[in-house]
């Protein structure tokens, strides 16, 4: 199984935006090589005759039933609101303008 090295973490870590220190980069670089073993063990354990699962208990959903109800004008959504504009909630910009 190919190996994630130093410049494969740095890369992630670059394109998921997240500074790292190079004693970061070296620790993740192991701990990414022994989740790779891992799963490669479970590989080879996993054969054709293995059916797949998602989970080791049987689930189902229960659903309820749609009824339909009033629901609140535009007006009383936004009574309670610390600050509204044009009819919608106004909320601080988080992200920059691009």
């Amino acid at each position: 199984m190919p190996s994630i090295g130093r410049d494969d973490v740095a890369r992630l870590a670059d394109l998921a935006r997240i500074q790292l220190t190079d004693e970061e980069v070296d620790r993740l670089s192991g701990e990414f090589d022994a989740i790779m073993d891992a799963v490669a063990s479970v590989s080879e354990v996993a054969t054709a005759d293995v059916p797949a699962t998602s989970h080791p208990i049987p689930m189902t959903n229960v659903y309820r039933e749609d009824v339909v109800t009033d629901t609140l004008t535009q007006e009383q959504a936004l009574a309670a609101a610390p600050q509204a504009e044009d009819g919608r909630f106004a909320v601080p910009q988080i992200l920059g303008e691009e």
